[in-house]
C-alpha cells in the first residue's frame, strides 16, 4: 500500500517505514487526514509500538527493523517456537459467523494463522468489532494432544493453523445460537 517490500519475517527497516510513510502522506493526493499526521520519525515509530494496546508490532533487539507481531495477510516465518499451549484458549468472532464455524471449524481465511486469546475479555473485544460477540471455547489441550502445533507470537496471542470444529464450544448459554 505504501510502497515496501518486507522480509521473509514479515519485517522492514525502521529508515525504509520513515521514508514510505512521509511519502505517501505527503503527496498531494494524500487525504487531508493523512496529510496533517505529524512528521514521522524514530521516536513516533518507538512510540506506537511501546503504546499500541495489543502490542501489535515488534522492534528488532537493535531497534533498525519492525514487524507485526502477528496477522500478516502474506507468508512470512515469524520463527516463533512450538509451544504447549494452555489447556483453554478463546477466540472472539461475530455471531453471524458461527453456521459456517460450527461446520468448518476456525480457518486463518487471508490471515498467515488463528489467533486465540487466553482470556474472555479479550476474545470478547475481538468479536464485537464485527457485531454481537460470540467467544468460542478452544480444548487446546486436547488439540495439542492430537497433534496440532501452537506458537505464540510477542504480544501474547496464541496461533494455530487451524481449529477444527470438534474442538470448539461457544461459551456460556446456548439459547440464542443461530440455527441457520
Amino acid at each position: 500500500m505504501i510502497g515496501i517490500q518486507l522480509d521473509s519475517q514479515g519485517s522492514v527497516s525502521v529508515d525504509e517505514l520513515i521514508r514510505a510513510i512521509e511519502r505517501s502522506v505527503r503527496t498531494a493526493g494524500a487525504s487531508k487526514r493523512l496529510r496533517t499526521l505529524p512528521k514521522i520519525t524514530r521516536d513516533v515509530i518507538q512510540a506506537v509500538v511501546a503504546t499500541s494496546d495489543k502490542r501489535r508490532f515488534t522492534l528488532s533487539p537493535d531497534g533498525t527493523r519492525i514487524r507485526a507481531a502477528q496477522g500478516h495477510s502474506i507468508e512470512v516465518s515469524l520463527g516463533y517456537a512450538a509451544k504447549e499451549p494452555p489447556a483453554v484458549l478463546y477466540h472472539g468472532t461475530a455471531w453471524s459467523n458461527w453456521t459456517s464455524i460450527a461446520v468448518e471449524g476456525l480457518t486463518p481465511r487471508t490471515r498467515h494463522a488463528v489467533h486465540l486469546s487466553t482470556d474472555v475479555d479479550t476474545a470478547t473485544r475481538v468479536g464485537a468489532r464485527h457485531g454481537p460477540p460470540l467467544v468460542l471455547v478452544v480444548d487446546a489441550a486436547q488439540m495439542h494432544s492430537d497433534g496440532y502445533a501452537f506458537t505464540r507470537s510477542d504480544n501474547g496471542v496464541w496461533l494455530t493453523e487451524l481449529v477444527p470444529a470438534a474442538y470448539l464450544a461457544p461459551l456460556g448459554p446456548h439459547e440464542n445460537l443461530p440455527t441457520s
